[in-house]
């Protein structure tokens, strides 16, 4: 696929000068104008050296309508913005996501002009819950953090919904709030508003790290030690907050210097409890793998491989980490779990939600689906960051051996002790077992394929008509899913095409996180898809604009079932319990009357884009047409009118 050109507007700057600030400040209130441009190369610790005072710039004669000649420009040509721009280049920031905001308005500038606007290039978002869910999406792919810039009290309330998404959902977001921390410097009126003693401390139970600084060096030591935090598993959003006198003041110190990052290793399981498991998996006659969020890398996916396949053991792969055509990949979870005598848990947010039932009625209750002598094995990385206040730790589950450790470092290690434990007689009794769960997962395959063809014709369209319409335009392309669900006969044969991005469920995810996913995929050329739910798109519809703004090529494909149709089977849950009908249930809950055109909606921000489309033999040339699209560069999206499920 082309790679498209960016926008005019967000070119990166390559003059090589020093931007003369005196000069410019003072040309611009004689009524003058110049685009002076700079680049940096910050290195790691290395000093960061200030350049040597301009020249002063020569008299002009005042403009109509500009200030008195007697009224004095305050100019200073490196202000402390510059050197927090060196520290977040020498981290390696692609992209910088935001919402224009006064309080790190010297920040921005700096990394706009000074900065190159480059090496991180600025995205312009219409809501703080955009940057940081386009941020989320982003770091779901790439496997860094993007960086984020709030405004202060406010900036910080839009975007802490998508905060919380990124802390359940492990991504290692970067956050940068600006604030006024000093009431004498503090502009009169809104800035009063916009500003907190400790602005960080609403977000501080669902951040891993957070701090605010108070000097440039301390900047810069912050900076570099929030990165290692957000990398260090379990990986989480992190934020500084930044003064933003401490942005704008000039700076003084020539020895500035940028603090050397050095990420941690991760943990791994140790020796004893690896040999252990091992012994365990290989005496089990029905060994199963929950295979939560496993592989972080192909590398991680072709680890667990290696084990299930020395094994034979059937892999419920919550994580999408396996290919989803690989034999070993399990169909009937209950009845897996109900035989097992090993089960062995790697990095599972639910576990107790995998060996027990759970029943929603008046009496809420639970029972176990294992039986009393299974013995389970647990590796995972979550227990090392644990709060209090967001539950985000699911029930706790009695296991019989616990590694708080990486499962993707641990695998090969535990692959070894199972390999060198499996005698060829024992071999051949798990090959046998391995071919019986490949049958078992072909007959479920099959059965996939029929269920298919119900209401194939009907309208509105049938999910798997969706689905299937939309496989036929991607499977000869290099296609990646980039958010929102997908059916189960497209062919995950590659790591990258599935989206791994996590989240509290919170609404208002979906579209920017597949904006930020896409984004991470364009330098590949790939062809990213995702399928976008109506009342979610509605929490945010200006990530559709940042994709176009950006030109950032991505497919979506509206499920548009004209409700928020969770919501809608809660009430008639709820109906039914209380024994009043159903009939009312949608109140509150239908996204009808009137009906939203999202195509329209779409086009006005710059979208290739068609619908609504109820007719289901209309939607293989509306699809293949939005393909053409985004293959040329173009973002789109297709408004279905779908089946509520």
């Amino acid at each position: 696929m082309k790679k498209p050109d960016k926008s005019p507007s967000d070119k990166s700057v390559s003059n090589p000068s020093v931007v003369d600030r005196r000069k410019f400040l003072q040309g611009a209130a004689a009524g003058g104008m110049a685009t002076l441009v700079a680049s940096t190369a910050a290195i790691a610790a290395q000093p960061f050296a200030a350049p040597s005072p301009a020249a002063a710039a020569p008299a002009m004669p005042p403009a109509e309508g500009d200030a008195p000649s007697g009224v004095e420009v305050l100019t200073t040509d490196r202000p402390g913005s510059d050197f927090m721009v060196d520290v977040l280049k020498s981290l390696g920031f692609e992209y910088v996501a935001a919402v224009p905001g006064s309080s790190f308005r010297s920040l921005h500038e700096s990394l706009i002009n000074y900065g190159g606007n480059k090496s991180p290039e600025f995205l312009t978002c219409c809501h703080e819950e955009l940057s940081v869910a386009l941020a989320h999406g982003y770091s779901a792919v790439a496997g860094k953090p993007m960086l984020v810039l709030a405004h202060s009290t406010v900036g910080l309330q839009h975007a802490s919904m998508a905060v919380y998404n990124a802390y359940a959902g492990r991504a290692p977001v970067f956050l940068i709030a600006g604030n006024s921390i000093d009431a004498t410097k503090r502009r009169p009126g809104v800035e009063w508003d916009h500003s907190a003693q400790d602005a960080a401390a609403m977000m501080r139970e669902y951040t891993k790290w957070d701090d605010q600084p108070m000097s440039l060096p301390h900047f810069a030591e912050s900076a570099v030690r929030a990165y290692k935090i957000s990398m260090t598993l379990p990986m989480r959003p992190v934020a500084l907050v930044v003064d933003s006198d401490l942005q704008e003041t000039p700076v003084n110190n020539a020895a500035l210097r940028i603090p050397k990052l050095t990420l941690d290793a991760a943990p791994q399981g140790d020796s004893g409890s690896v040999a252990e498991a091992a012994r365990l998996l290989v005496a089990a006659e029905n060994p199963v793998i929950i295979a939560g969020r496993v592989a972080r890398t192909e590398e991680g996916a072709t680890r667990l491989a290696e084990l299930a396949e020395a094994l034979q053991a059937p892999v419920m792969d919550q994580g999408g980490n396996l290919p989803s055509r690989h034999p070993l990949v399990a169909a009937g979870g209950p009845a897996l779990i109900r035989n097992a005598d090993v089960i062995l848990a790697l990095e599972v947010d639910d576990l107790f939600g995998v060996v027990n039932s759970f029943r929603d009625q008046l009496t809420r209750s639970s029972k176990a689906i294992a039986k009393k002598d299974v013995k389970i094995i647990s590796i995972r990385t979550a227990e090392l960051d644990v709060k209090s206040n967001y539950q985000v730790f699911q029930r706790y589950t009695e296991v019989d051996l616990a590694m708080a450790a990486d499962p993707e470092m641990t695998l090969p290690s535990l692959t070894e002790a199972t390999k060198r434990l499996i005698t060829d007689d024992r071999k051949r009794a798990l090959q046998q077992r391995g071919a019986q769960i490949a049958d078992a997962r072909q007959k479920a395959l099959d059965r996939v394929r029929v269920d298919a063809t119900y209401a194939w014709d009907a309208s509105p369209v049938s999910l798997p008509r969706l689905y299937a319409e939309l496989w036929a335009q991607i499977k000869n392309e290099d296609w990646v899913s980039v958010g929102g669900a997908a059916s189960p006969l497209w062919n995950f044969d590659k790591y990258y095409r599935r989206f791994r991005g996590a989240t509290a469920e919170g609404g208002g995810f979906t579209a920017a996180g597949a904006v930020g996913a896409a984004l991470a995929h364009r330098q590949y050329g790939r062809l990213c898809v995702h399928i976008q739910n109506d009342g979610d798109l509605m929490y945010g519809p200006g990530a559709l604009w940042t994709s176009a703004h950006h030109r950032v090529p991505l497919l979506s494909v509206m499920h548009n079932n004209r409700a928020y149709h969770q919501e809608v089977m809660h009430i008639e849950r709820m109906s039914g319990r209380h024994e009043r009908g159903i009939t009312h249930s949608g109140i509150g809950t239908t996204i009808t009357d009137p009906d939203i055109d999202y195509a329209q909606l779409a086009k006005s921000m710059g979208l290739y884009a068609e619908g609504p489309i109820a007719n289901p033999n209309d939607l293989a040339p509306a699809l293949k047409r939005a393909v053409d699209a985004v293959k040329r560069g173009q973002p789109a999206l297709v408004d279905v009118v779908t089946q509520p499920r």
